[in-house]
């Protein structure tokens, strides 16, 4: 293939070459060097698309606020019975209904601690961020606006009782890590008139009282996953209840809080597999957005889980992966039809919206897979947020900061797992206009943005998604080298240029320092991701 014309081809090949300490793997078969797609180089990469400078941002649950039911965690047993059930005919009734049924997913726990220093420092060096307070909790919690004592269980058509010093604790801790507050309201039967029809009863003390204490929120969904409505919402909520709502919600919104944005919908569950397996308990978002009065959102927003993890067996085989699937580039392109159903909604009733926020993502819905906490996640973790930037995302959210198997954090120690040494190399390196590196194919997966912090420099990610084949790429001038590895794919620990990353003394992170590489042949071992920074690019875009 040809470059494009006015440029000279940056060509990526396949390539054998000696692992060193990045990884030790055997019979890795080295087929003859072939050019794919040819890239141009760094310095004439085009812009094609712009991230929020918050592009990286993060969910702490009200569950965890609160000290409500959450995920309950793996053991060898329970995941050997979850694997049993692969396969197995569902119960019969609606599929939400026999996930939400089955107590046994679920664990009472503390609320989390959002003063530990640990769980600071590591959550600030993230910042700027997004943390977005809000879950199938806010759906139903009721926000105790008082100093006295909180009532022992929640009012009458509640689930869960919030109170004034919990979310203080919420809204200094965003202060602490800088992270702007996103939040959702609650829309259960306790906040509802009559008529069945939303009222802020609810919404207005909690957006006064953030205010008396110095706080503020960003932005807001009206209510968690309105395309899941049971989870909180009256029986028989449809589009048109959607709708009529949200009437009422946004003069609301804009008459008490006009800075705030207002998001949505934030649906989840549609265009991808999830979708063929909930069947009528999906709410379509065409439904909600095509209903009279239209919603209109200042930005769109949806819920991105390409998979649902083993507690959720119950919705059936079809929804479910494999950690062998992990590296496959099956499962690393689900995002992009997920985002495909989604983008195409958002171009037909929104498309004044500005910007796209993917407000809830992980590598499965109910909690994470077993695996969501080593070093083979970090290739769909890296992968997705260099894929949806290249489409147009603005700003994603992971599913959870400090929660679950999918946290970023070990919710018992607040440790680093993988997943966060890969968002902080991200944060640190990647600045916030993308540029266009050219396709991807197995072996190699490729994105390019402007350098943080260095004008005209430029980024790039390379991700060797193959476990027995070695790549490499050509890059015209020297660079620094940041490559991620570990010893073995299901590790919960993580190498930089072949050194373990951890804490230091008082939970100092340790110097993300990288390796000096000339202008030539850079290669990449198999299984893993490799930051490239080329400081020199003189890329126009990036000045």
């Amino acid at each position: 293939m040809t470059s494009r014309p006015g440029s000279v081809a940056l060509c990526a090949t396949i390539a054998f070459a000696g692992l060193g300490a990045a990884m030790s793997h055997t019979n890795i078969n080295a087929p003859e060097s072939v050019a794919v797609a040819p890239r141009t180089l760094p310095r004439t990469m085009p812009r094609i698309a712009t991230v929020d400078e918050r592009y990286e941002s993060y969910n702490v649950e009200v569950a965890e606020v609160i000290g409500g039911s959450f995920w309950k965690p793996y053991t060898p047993a329970t995941i050997a019975a979850l694997k049993a059930k692969v396969g197995a005919p569902p119960p019969a009734g609606p599929v939400m209904g026999n996930v939400g049924q089955d107590t046994s997913m679920y664990q009472k726990r503390a609320p989390i601690d959002l003063n530990n220093p640990r769980l600071r420092k590591l959550a600030r060096a993230l910042g700027p961020a997004y943390m977005r307070t809000s879950g199938t909790w806010m759906n139903q919690v009721y926000f105790h606006n008082s100093d006295t004592p909180a009532p022992k269980t929640a009012p009458k058509g509640f689930d869960g009782v919030l109170t004034r010093a919990q979310w203080k604790g919420v809204v200094n801790f965003a202060k602490a890590v800088d992270a702007k507050l996103v939040i959702s309201f609650a829309i259960s039967s306790g906040v509802r008139d009559a008529a069945g029809v939303w009222t802020p009863v609810q919404a207005r003390p909690l957006i006064d009282y953030t205010r008396s204490i110095g706080g503020d929120i960003a932005a807001a969904e009206m209510f968690n996953e309105p395309s899941m409505p049971a989870g909180g919402a009256p029986p028989g909520y449809n589009g048109e209840s959607y709708a009529k709502d949200f009437a009422i919600f946004k003069p609301f919104v804009r008459a008490v809080a006009p800075h705030m944005l207002i998001v949505g919908p934030g649906s989840v569950g549609e265009g991808g597999v999830m979708e063929a397996v909930a069947g009528n308990a999906l709410l379509k978002t065409a439904d909600m957005l095509s209903a009279k009065p239209e919603p209109k959102f200042d930005v769109y927003s949806y819920h991105s889980y390409p998979a649902v993890s083993l507690r959720c067996v119950a919705m059936g085989a079809a929804a479910q992966t494999t950690a062998d699937a992990a590296l496959s580039e099956e499962w690393l392109s689900r995002p992009d039809s997920i985002f495909n159903f989604y983008i195409a909604l958002r171009n037909r009733y929104e498309p004044n919206s500005k910007g796209v926020w993917i407000t809830e993502t992980a590598d499965a819905a109910c909690g994470g897979n077993p695996w969501a906490e080593t070093f083979l996640d970090t290739f769909r973790y890296l992968d997705q947020l260099g894929r949806l930037a290249k489409k147009g995302a603005t700003v994603n959210f992971h599913n959870t900061l400090a929660s679950s198997e999918y946290g970023l954090l070990d919710q018992k120690t607040f440790a680093p797992r993988p997943n966060y040494w890969a968002a902080l190399l991200w944060r640190r390196l990647m600045g916030t206009t993308v540029l266009d590196a050219g396709p991807s194919r197995e072996g190699l997966h490729l994105y390019a943005q402007c350098m943080r912090g260095h004008p005209g420099g430029v980024t790039l990610l390379a991700i060797n998604n193959s476990q027995t084949q070695a790549s490499s790429l050509q890059i015209p001038s020297a660079a620094e080298r940041y490559t991620l590895s570990a010893q073995k794919l299901a590790a919960t620990d993580i190498e930089l240029n072949g050194r373990e990353l951890m804490l230091g003394a008082d939970d100092a992170l340790p110097e993300l320092q990288g390796t000096s590489v000339p202008a030539g042949t850079v290669t990449l071992a198999p299984a893993t991701s490799t930051f490239l920074t080329l400081a020199d690019a003189r890329n126009a875009s990036c000045r």
